[in-house]
């Protein structure tokens, strides 16, 4: 979870390490190579899955994640778009 935070965040305005796609590649190879223990594999596949396609940041991918794996209905979250749907987890900012 760590490595893709860090190789894919921009650092005193210079570009990251990696694209979010070159991340991705990157942390399939590790999956194939090392077991991971936390989360679980599912869970951190979906959260490359957010990231990619609802263009979440990687920790936002990791909380929209564990919902879609867990089968929530929905999450309560002001950093996302409140009331739209994310898979089968709905947003819904608790603050507005």
């Amino acid at each position: 979870m760590e490595f893709v935070a860090a190789v894919t965040r921009t650092r005193a305005g210079a570009a990251p390490i990696l694209s979010r796609a070159e991340a991705t590649l990157e942390v399939e190879e590790l999956i194939a190579q090392f077991p991971i223990l936390y989360p679980n594999q599912h869970v951190f596949l979906l959260a490359l899955r957010g990231m990619a396609t609802y263009q979440l940041s990687w920790f936002d991918a990791h909380m929209w994640a564990y919902g879609e794996h867990f089968g929530l209905s929905e999450i309560w979250t002001e950093d996302f778009q409140h009331g739209r749907l994310y898979g089968s987890v709905r947003a819904v900012n608790p603050f507005r």
